[in-house]
């Protein structure tokens, strides 16, 4: 089962894809767009394209675990890419992904300007990741 993790932006939207087994994180990208429907549309294609059979999208929580202020936000996305794609999206509790996105970039030598092409799609491939852990622990 191939599984699509999203990481909504204002402005970038990373995306990272499964392997077929569901079991790593593979093909990352990022969508460009400040257009919360084109986004959506653009997702939706790489969903199709990558034969995504399960979508999860990071969702904004605060640390003590109540809904962070952009909630609706991601909500009314999260409703965007369900109508583009026909298929249902979980929101998965995105908190600190972008932070250790961050850090793993640092820590690989990338400069803070390259941070910022590449930090959604690393952030998309750590809600992957904790999602597919959580999968097989359940499983």
């Amino acid at each position: 089962m191939r599984v699509m993790a999203i990481d909504y932006g204002d402005v970038r939207t990373g995306v990272a894809v499964s392997d077929a087994s569901g079991l790593l994180a593979g093909y990352t990208t990022v969508v460009h767009s400040r257009s919360s429907g084109r986004a959506a549309e653009e997702v939706a294609r790489i969903a199709r394209e990558r034969q995504a059979d399960e979508l999860v999208m990071g969702f904004p929580r605060n640390m003590d675990g109540t809904e962070g202020p952009r909630a609706e936000l991601y909500r009314a996305f999260a409703a965007l890419v369900e109508e583009k794609t026909g298929m249902p999206v979980r929101l998965w509790d995105e908190r600190r992904t972008t932070i250790e996105a961050h850090q793993i970039l640092h820590a690989s030598g990338k400069r803070m300007k390259a941070h910022k092409q590449n930090v959604d799609a690393v952030a998309a491939s750590l809600i992957l990741e904790g999602y597919l852990a959580y999968k097989a622990r359940n499983s």
